[in-house]
């Protein structure tokens, strides 16, 4: 009997004890428990240490405050132009009244997910094929306005709603894909063109200035040998000017020493008549003699005469001396 009742005793420490630590519960980060007494809403819990009572209030329900991401299966809608597609979709939600999201709706993602399928629907019903593609943006903003509004009752936020896929039927991907095709190589034609365009004009513009160039080429060279001529000519002409002159100088020089040492007239003029015989050896055909070289001429002829004459009667007068001689 008194094994049996401290087995009982022992048995009761081990209920208490469970019973306590049952009763003590911590609330990890970005987490929250919605608790329940006796059946009914009796507060929240949030992070930290907390203590029920026991076998009367109960933790109904833990709820994530983390955001959190959801895809949805691709959902069938049609544009305003009749045309079918599938359309999937991802939302981005967070949990921010532990209270609403507990008791506002019986399943939230579910619910999220026919609201995304019914708002996704009606926007697109509103926009034809083309709108469709090319309003990605457009659409994400208009769904994500309308879930929000209608997920606040359920404590949700919905913070992004993005469109995953666009799947237009096969039909309509072949029309696209020809499509496609069809503007690339229209571009390519396009790229050709102004290629071969820009490639002309650059050979043009080279030959033009190939031309400019050599043109100012053969000027400068003109030019150049223009100057070298000019500069020759001068060179030529102030030799011939610096000779001339020096010329001049000693015909001058040579007057001067004459008279300095004592010349008569007639020997001033056989000087000049030798000068004038020199400028008789060159290429002229005229020689216009001025009065007093005739003068001096003439009296040069007659000098030559008389010296012919003496010269004469010298050979007789050695004559005469040697026919003497062989008499004797």
């Amino acid at each position: 009997m008194a094994i049996f009742g401290k087995i009982l005793l022992l048995i009761i420490i081990v209920l208490i004890f469970y019973t306590v630590i049952s009763c003590v519960r911590i609330v990890p980060q970005a987490q929250a428990y919605v608790i329940e007494r006796l059946g009914a809403y009796n507060g929240t819990w949030s992070v930290g240490l907390h203590f029920k009572l026991p076998f009367i209030d109960r933790v109904a329900r833990k709820v994530l405050l983390k955001e959190q991401v959801v895809d949805f299966a691709p959902q069938p809608v049609i544009t305003k132009d009749n045309v079918t597609m599938r359309i999937d979709t991802v939302v981005y939600y967070q949990i921010t009244d532990p209270k609403l999201y507990a008791y506002g709706v019986e399943n939230p993602i579910m619910a999220i997910e026919n609201l995304t399928a019914t708002t996704l629907r009606n926007i697109i019903g509103d926009l034809e094929l083309d709108a469709t593609l090319t309003s990605r943006e457009t659409i994400n903003t208009k769904m994500r306005a309308t879930l929000d509004e209608a997920t606040d009752p359920w404590g949700i936020k919905v913070n992004r709603v993005e469109l995953k896929n666009i799947i237009p039927p096969s039909e309509i991907q072949n029309a696209m894909e020809k499509q496609m095709k069809a503007e690339r190589e229209r571009r390519e034609a396009i790229l050709r063109a102004e290629g071969e365009k820009k490639s002309s004009i650059l050979i043009a513009e080279g030959h033009k200035e190939s031309m400019i160039l050599e043109a100012e080429a053969e000027k400068a060279a003109a030019i150049l040998n223009a100057e070298a001529r000019k500069e020759a000519t001068i060179r030529e002409a102030e030799g011939q000017a610096e000779a001339i002159l020096k010329v001049q100088q000693a015909t001058a020089d040579g007057l001067v020493a004459i008279r300095k040492a004592g010349a008569d007239d007639a020997v001033i003029r056989l000087k000049a008549l030798e000068a004038f015989a020199k400028a008789a050896e060159g290429q002229a055909t005229k020689i216009i003699i001025p009065s007093e070289i005739q003068g001096l001429a003439g009296l040069a002829s007659s000098l030559t005469e008389v010296a012919a004459t003496a010269l004469d009667k010298d050979k007789e007068l050695e004559a005469s001396l040697c026919d003497t001689g062989k008499k004797v």
